[in-house]
């Protein structure tokens, strides 16, 4: 199964993570994995608002809370960079489907 949307697909999601030798590129490979499956849960769902688009992104914010404990344990976490980098695609995939959206609002459960 691909993703319809073509600049979905192509987006190099985490790169500023990927580059920084401090995030364990398998564990950033875990968080692109929870925001390309954001964008495969947009494009099934299709929200209409940015409730409904909030509700999304929280659940996968709740996926990189999780994911939080992986870093710690690897002598790494989502820290400064990582969650600028995090927010921000968040940010960029709302828009990418057509949602002016608040990064804030995107990532309000985040605990990191």
């Amino acid at each position: 199964m691909q993703l319809i949307n073509e600049e979905a697909k192509t987006y190099q999601f985490l790169n500023d993570m990927y580059e920084d030798g401090y995030f364990p590129n398998y564990l950033v490979d875990k968080g692109k994995s929870i925001l390309i499956h954001l964008c495969y849960k947009i494009e099934d769902v299709q929200p209409s608002s940015l409730e409904d688009l909030y509700e999304l992104t929280n659940q996968s914010t709740n996926e990189f809370n999780e994911l939080q404990v992986e870093f710690e344990e690897n002598e790494s976490e989502i820290e400064t960079l990582a969650r600028d980098c995090i927010a921000v695609d968040f940010e960029k995939i709302a828009k990418i489907y057509g949602f002016d959206a608040d990064i804030e609002a995107l990532t309000a459960t985040r605990d990191w």
